[in-house]
């Protein structure tokens, strides 16, 4: 029988449901549990992610099989090195869509449909998908208790531990407790508030996850277990960590792991040895290296979530301990980069910031910085190249306007006016180059990466682009399209582009070859100082 874990949240959202579910997810692998996955339930009404704003919403994380969903599904990949698809991750809006669709197509019979039952069937059966497949399904339901939005979500878990039966299920909260520095205190009252609001709706939580800035003390344990009806064990004090890969052996110090393993029936001892040989080399970094990011949504670090996770899982292989320097390519028209040891120029969309970004290119070019661009990035090197050493002055993109000549140009393929969903999305097959600093760092010549565009370099250009010092070392094996751009070594130490986003494949055990490299390079050019 597949068991169920709902994850919920509380008094405000940006808690880290994301974090902690994976958290859950890895302890349940350290208990023998490997049969498991974790889905991700949100309220909004978009279809998915795809068309959202990365500055209020963060990246968009794109699945093997070309799901647009949010970026949690990254820490699920990462921390549990499971693959997700679009089984993983659905909206209010995507179950709409699906609820009109049988309404249309008159699977109702002509009966009126309603939230109830109709609606939270639909989320009843997206949560059982495949069940028969799994021991465990993780379900972290977006946003906060007592969302209007979410409201039929809630309703929908209310009947399922019904359906199901309560030995199946399992529920956890997570909450946040707010510290006041005036009078040094914890303040408990919207934890009891939003633990309220949820057992109105029909749920009483089994476990209660604490957020805070401090340590929580044993008073306020009880004090939460008087007003919640829960065992003190099973209120677990999450304070803030010194890296989100040590949240799951600081729930496992607060005995999370007996709960579940009480809970779920688990006969098995905990084994953390992966966990804390990771957290011992986190700890235990020396190399000091400073990374330069140059995009165009840096305000909100979460805009570029794997990008950053990647570049700290090479730090890891390397003993790095990496410091980011953000670069704002919508304010910054110049930089030196000093002090920095390697650029990263990310992906993204739109003309905002784009003249700047291929200024900072240029720099990163001549100064001989090691530079890692992908998607947009490689696009705007091959437009800084073009411009600054073929000497097409106004050589520019197609997304950008009609520039003489747009060396870069939209995908026949893909060249739907829509936006959602209409994009080149998805894992694909590539071909390298043998003789290719790429194949050097892959070790192969067949890769699988997932894409996220509707541009590409236009194949006009590519012999005077080959010609003039930058190579075309990738192609994507059944369209052809250029996926992978370098310099040789010859004329710049290292100097790479590639159209897809390695950063969705990399995680803290298993780093992407692409940024081991970059990072070893950089150390390099660090020692040059």
């Amino acid at each position: 029988m597949t068991k169920y874990i709902f994850i919920t949240g509380g008094v405000i959202s940006g808690l880290g449901k994301g974090v902690a579910s994976a958290s859950i997810g890895a302890i349940l692998q350290m208990l023998g549990e490997t049969n498991i996955t974790i889905k991700k339930l949100d309220p909004y009404l978009n279809v998915d992610a795809g068309t959202m704003n990365p500055i209020e919403h963060g990246e968009v994380f794109v699945t093997d099989d070309g799901t647009e969903t949010d970026l949690d599904l990254g820490y699920y990949e990462r921390f549990l090195e499971i693959i997700t698809t679009n089984r993983n991750s659905t909206s209010s809006g995507k179950l709409y869509q699906k609820l009109i669709e049988k309404e249309r197509s008159g699977d109702y019979l002509g009966k009126t449909v309603q939230m109830i039952p109709h609606f939270t069937n639909i989320i009843k059966e997206f949560i059982s998908y495949n069940k028969g497949d799994l021991d465990y399904i993780l379900c972290e339901i977006g946003g906060t208790v007592g969302d209007i939005e979410a409201s039929a979500f809630f309703e929908a878990l209310r009947q399922f531990k019904n359906d199901v039966g309560i030995q199946n299920v399992l529920f956890i909260h997570l909450t946040y407790l707010l510290f006041l520095p005036a009078t040094n205190e914890l303040k408990t009252k919207p934890t009891q508030n939003t633990i309220r609001d949820l057992q109105q709706v029909g749920i009483v939580p089994d476990i209660l996850i604490c957020r805070s800035e401090i340590p929580i003390p044993l008073t306020i344990k009880e004090k939460l277990s008087l007003h919640t009806n829960l065992p003190i064990q099973n209120i677990i004090s999450a304070v803030n960590a010194h890296s989100i890969y040590q949240v799951p052996l600081n729930f496992i110090s607060e005995g999370l792991h007996l709960i579940l393993s009480d809970k779920m029936d688990i006969q098995n001892p905990i084994n953390t040895i992966k966990w804390r040989q990771l957290n011992h080399k986190l700890l235990n970094l020396t190399i000091p290296l400073k990374i330069g990011i140059v995009g165009k949504y840096t305000e909100l670090n979460d805009s570029y979530k794997s990008i950053l996770e990647s570049i700290y899982h090479a730090g890891i292989y390397h003993n790095c301990k990496i410091n980011v320097d953000w670069i704002n390519s919508r304010v910054h028209g110049e930089s030196t980069y000093e002090g920095i040891d390697g650029v990263l120029i990310p992906g993204g969309f739109g003309d905002t910031g784009i003249e700047n970004m291929i200024s900072l290119i240029q720099v990163t070019r001549e100064k001989n910085l090691p530079t890692f661009g992908i998607c947009l990035g490689m696009q705007l090197m091959v437009i800084e190249y073009c411009r600054n050493v073929l000497r097409m002055e106004n050589a520019g993109s197609e997304e950008f306007g009609n520039f003489r000549p747009n060396v870069i140009s939209k995908m026949k393929q893909w060249s739907s006016e829509d936006y959602g969903g209409t994009m080149r999305l998805g894992k694909t097959e590539i071909t390298i180059d043998g003789s290719s600093k790429a194949f050097d760092i892959y070790g192969k010549n067949k890769i699988h990466e997932r894409h996220r565009h509707r541009y590409d370099v236009n194949d006009k250009y590519l012999t005077d682009l080959e010609s003039n010092g930058l190579k075309i070392v990738g192609r994507c094996s059944d369209h052809n399209l250029v996926e992978v751009v370098e310099m040789d070594e010859k004329i710049h130490p290292w100097y790479i582009g590639c159209q897809y986003h390695p950063e969705f494949q990399s995680s803290p055990f298993n780093p992407h070859p692409l940024f081991v490299s970059f990072i070893n390079r950089s150390i390099h050019q660090s020692q040059l100082k």
